[in-house]
Order: structure tokens, then sequence, then C-alpha cells
């Protein structure tokens, strides 16, 4: 189990605090330049070099594979943060806050292109087999469901914009004010799974999320009851549908995460039914 310790904006930015970001690399690097330095020496048969090269080459390349690890579980804390951001910037109709979440989806971004560009050079120069291979394989499809997330989130805090001036009805709010909840709730399992590689907590995302499941439904349902029929009621509940959708794909997010935590583990690709419309959330966030 792992301490949620959500780091702000100002230490992601301290050089002894923040993340080995791509820009930290030499103008013109490219994955060819990572030297043996950074990544440990070949470490193939036909290497040749001191008896303790490959040793030492071994706990290089797991020292690299743990700064991956940390990097992830340290990108899905940013991830989570802007969850409650953007459901907080939503109900608050917080503009500025708006403007936070909005500018916290770039140092996503960045951190989510420097950790699979590192990952790339792994597979590229190290030819990690077996678990390791696995590993690696799970942390680049993990980045790729926490940046379609983090796009979410700014989706979802951009609703606010377009609500804006109207209040929203209290069954409403409370709804979304637990949707946001739920949310934070499934992406925390889900890194807490890849952080201690544990697949009974993967396992038990998918239940989870049918409590988002039922939240959208009562969503649906409060709109129908709640908003009026004018035009501009419409519109407003046009807005707070689209929000919840958004919502239950962060939780669809959270499932493939734990789907591939498992595939680590066990080497058991990702499958079953709902496999799709978690590979399809993206399609959403734009």
């Amino acid at each position: 189990m792992i301490v949620w310790l959500t780091p702000s904006k100002q230490d992601m930015n301290t050089p002894a605090n923040r993340p080995f970001l791509a820009r930290d690399r030499p103008q013109g690097s490219t994955i060819d330049a990572v030297t043996d330095h950074e990544l440990g020496s070949p470490t193939d048969p036909g290497h040749a070099g001191s008896e303790g090269e490959p040793f030492q080459a071994r706990q290089s390349f797991q020292g690299s594979i743990t700064e991956l690890k940390t990097d992830v579980i340290r990108l899905a804390a940013i991830v989570g943060e802007s969850i409650g951001a953007a459901t907080d910037a939503l109900l608050s109709a917080d503009l500025r806050s708006v403007d936070q979440v909005v500018a916290n989806d770039s140092v996503i971004d960045e951190l989510s292109h420097s950790v699979e560009a590192r990952a790339f050079a792994l597979l590229a120069l190290q030819q990690p087999a077996a678990t390791d291979l696995r590993t690696v394989l799970a942390i680049m499809r993990i980045l790729h469901e926490l940046e379609l997330t983090g796009g979410l989130t700014t989706t979802i805090a951009k609703g606010a914009r377009r609500l804006y001036p109207q209040e929203l009805p209290p069954r409403v709010r409370g709804l979304i004010e637990r949707m946001g909840a739920q949310g934070s709730i499934q992406l925390h399992l889900a890194i807490d799974a890849f952080a201690d590689a544990e697949v009974s907590l993967a396992s038990a995302l998918p239940d989870l999320d049918d409590v988002m499941d039922d939240f959208q439904k009562q969503l649906f349902r409060a709109i129908f009851e709640t908003v009026s029929t004018d035009e501009a009621g419409l519109q407003q509940a046009v807005q707070i549908a689209l929000i919840g959708r958004f919502y239950e794909r962060v939780a669809d997010h959270a499932v493939q995460i734990g789907r591939w935590v498992t595939f680590m583990v066990t080497g058991e690709l990702p499958g079953g039914p709902d496999a799709d419309d978690a590979a399809a959330a993206g399609n959403d966030a734009g």
C-alpha cells in the first residue's frame, strides 16, 4: 500500500524533487544517445567486460525500472489531484480553478512523455525479458490510461465554463460530488495495485466500477426530474449528461490500469466484455 503524497506545482518544479523530464536532456538527444551510464551496459552474453559488469548492469537496469515505476506513481498522484480539482471547480463555478486544472494537464503530458521515452530506451538498449519486459510494457500502457484520464479531468473542469453562471440543482450537485470521489477512489486503488503488484486489488476494480455506473444512471434520472425544459435548461442538461459520461470514463481507465497490473504480474493479457469500452474511453476526452 502506498501513501498518497500529492506534489504541489511548486514542488514539481523544484530541481531536487521533480522527476526527470525530457527537457533535462541535451538538445538533439535521442534514444540512441542514451548512455551506458544512464541505463547500464548491455547484458547479452557477447558483451565483453569485467566479471562484475553483468551484475552492475543488472543493478542499473533494475534501478531504471524502479525510477519508471516511481514516476508513474507520481504521475497518478497529479492526475488524482486533478480529479478533485476539476470536481471542485465545477461545483463552485470557480473559473480560476479551471485555468489551474488546464495548466496541470501540461505537467501531466510532459511527465508522461518523459517516462515513455525512458521506457522505450530500456526496450531498445536493455533487451528485458519475462517479468521485466511485462513491467515495462505495462508501464507504457498505464501511462496511456493516466494521460487520457488527465485529459478527461480537463474537459470536466471546462464544463464549469459552459455551465456558468447557472447553478446546478442540489441533487445533481450531490451526485457529481460523489462521482468525483468515486473516480478518485478507483484511480488510487488501481495505482496501489500497480505499486504493490497486487492482483487482488486490481481484481476488485470492476466491482467498484459498478458503483460509478449506478451513479451515472441516477444522474440521468436527476437531470430529467430537476432540469427545466426551456432552451437554457436543455443546454444545461446536455452538459451535465456529458460530464457524467466523462466521470464514468475516468473509472473505466482505472479498471483498465488494473487489467495491465494483472498482465504485469501474471502475463494474462487484458480482455473481457468491458475492455473495448475502456479502450475507447479517450474518444470522449476531446
